[in-house]
């Protein structure tokens, strides 16, 4: 699930933030992180037979955010590897990684392998900017991020240029007409013809399957014996897939944010809607605890997340201007608003972007929020986010959606947000027309005989609902284990929660299993 850019981060405001305490366990001996049942990877990879990548000098990287610093001793490389993996010998192409040496080499574990989410998310620039955060993990860890095959650096599926991207993001993506659903949907078919027309090679092989058999030849690449992962929201299902197929190569795995594989796509997208009003709802408690004169959007949480849902509808007829001269649609209020739901660190940054467009008519920072979403940068080009992120999607479904089957759901998802709900059930029009037909084979995770894997929920997840977490779990099986947070925002351990990353470090670096029922509160 796409996460927020880090464009957020140049603003300081009110803080709506609240604190964490320690984990409250069931009863039991903690267990430690052993070997898998020694099972022997797929023949469709040779594991061992990865060149070991030629690391050197990083180029091009995005400047570390507000109050971080770059890590010295940062270094890059191109691992190559089969564009089919059915055909070893065949064509290859080039996956960018990007390595963060361990700080205390003597007490050096090994690789610890990301993936920071989407599907297109792009592991090199992320974990440039963002490792820091890991500092702890990086003590006795080499920090290595990745950009999966047809994302970033590694071979990018495109399907666009800047000037479409703007119009199909401006487009109204929940049309309450004849008129606007023929926009609509001709918008989306444009978009797969110039996704078929500019990457038509690359859209067989960029599905998850494939990019977990590249992530074996990473971690032979790197020298480890067991993948040691860290996965965060799509990076779960990656992680699942990569555990089903290689279970013996298993050593530690978190799965953070954990993506339910069992679900078809508008189930998925159905319960994200829901999810999504609840975090709005308690944005608004939150919001309305501070009064009037911060927040006069409504006297009650109720109220605050009506006004926001009159608010955008009213977008529907009356875009607003913006300091950047393009208007805010409603499309990109809803994506603006959605986008701050994230992370409970960005609420303050939704107060004031709703209090600027409802009481000043400035729809400034909301397009800035529904900018870092979309991934649109400051000069106006887009990464390649929505383009990797469709074609991954469709090459991992056979859900193939009409116009019709998407009207007979719509009450269903209005029933589920009023606010969200519309616009997720057009989403689910992503795939009609692709290409290629999919391949649901990465909705297989069950890895029995692997080590124990670490499966991590939040109860206030708007992207990946919690019950998706405990739901991986059980589809895991064997010794996998679900941690809980009783928190607010997207995933667990970036929220900063002391208590997560507690159990997590204990994981990763001391192989201590949380036991049945641990809950950070």
């Amino acid at each position: 699930m796409p996460a927020v850019g880090t464009a957020l981060a140049v603003l300081v405001l009110l803080s709506l933030s609240g604190g964490t305490g320690r984990a409250r366990t069931a009863g039991g001996a903690p267990a430690a992180a052993g070997s898998g049942a020694g099972d022997t990877p797929p023949a469709v990879v040779l594991a061992g037979t990865a060149p070991q990548p030629a690391w050197g000098r990083c180029t091009g990287l995005p400047a570390p955010g507000p109050g971080s610093k770059r890590p010295r001793g940062l270094r890059c490389a191109t691992l190559q590897v089969p564009l089919d993996h059915a055909r070893p010998s065949g064509e290859r192409i080039g996956l960018a990684l990007i390595k963060v040496p361990a700080t205390d080499p003597r007490g050096r574990i090994g690789s610890l392998v990301f993936n920071f989410g989407g599907p297109g998310g792009e592991g090199v620039d992320t974990l440039a900017q963002s490792a820091d955060q890991y500092a702890e993990l990086r003590s006795r860890y080499d920090l290595i991020g990745f950009d999966p095959r047809g994302v970033g650096r590694s071979d990018p599926v495109a399907c666009v240029d800047a000037r479409r991207m703007d119009a199909l993001a401006a487009m109204d993506d929940s049309p309450d007409t004849a008129a606007e659903e023929r926009a609509y949907t001709a918008g989306r078919a444009a978009f797969v013809r110039g996704c078929e027309a500019r990457s038509g090679r690359l859209l067989p092989h960029v599905g998850t399957v494939d990019a977990a058999r590249d992530l074996e030849m990473v971690r032979a690449a790197v020298g480890d014996e067991r993948l040691q992962y860290f996965g965060v929201s799509y990076g779960s299902r990656l992680g699942g897939s990569y555990a089903h197929q290689f279970p013996g190569r298993v050593g530690r795995a978190v799965l953070d944010g954990a993506v339910d594989t069992g679900l078809s796509s508008a189930d998925l997208a159905r319960q994200q809607a829901a999810a999504f009003q609840r975090a709005l709802g308690a944005f608004g408690d939150a919001c309305a605890r501070l009064g009037t004169k911060e927040c006069p959007l409504g006297k009650d949480g109720p109220s605050v997340v009506a006004s926001t849902g009159r608010f955008l509808a009213g977008l529907d007829q009356s875009p607003l201007r913006t300091s950047s001269g393009r208007r805010l649609t409603q499309s990109l209020g809803t994506t603006g608003v959605a986008a701050a739901l994230y992370s409970r660190d960005a609420w303050p940054y939704l107060a004031q972007g709703l209090v600027d467009a409802v009481k000043r008519r400035d729809g400034s920072l909301l397009l800035m929020l529904a900018d870092a979403q979309n991934g649109r940068r400051r000069d106006g080009a887009y990464s390649g986010l929505s383009a990797a992120n469709t074609a991954i999607t469709c090459a991992d479904s056979t859900d193939r959606y009409t116009a019709g089957d998407v009207r007979r759901l719509l009450p269903r998802f209005r029933a589920a947000s009023p606010v969200f709900g519309a616009s997720l059930a057009w989403g689910l029009l992503q795939c009609t027309g692709w290409p290629v037909p999919g391949d649901p084979a990465s909705r297989e995770v069950s890895a029995p005989s692997a080590a124990p894997i670490l499966v991590v929920g939040n109860t206030g997840d708007p992207a990946t609902p919690y019950a998706w977490a405990p739901a991986l779990t059980r589809a895991l099986g064997g010794r996998a284990a679900l941690l809980t947070l009783e928190g607010e925002g997207h995933g667990a351990y970036d929220t900063g929660d002391p208590c997560v990353r507690e159990a997590v470090h204990a994981y990763l670096l001391r192989g201590t299993v949380p036991e049945r029922g641990a809950t950070c509160r």
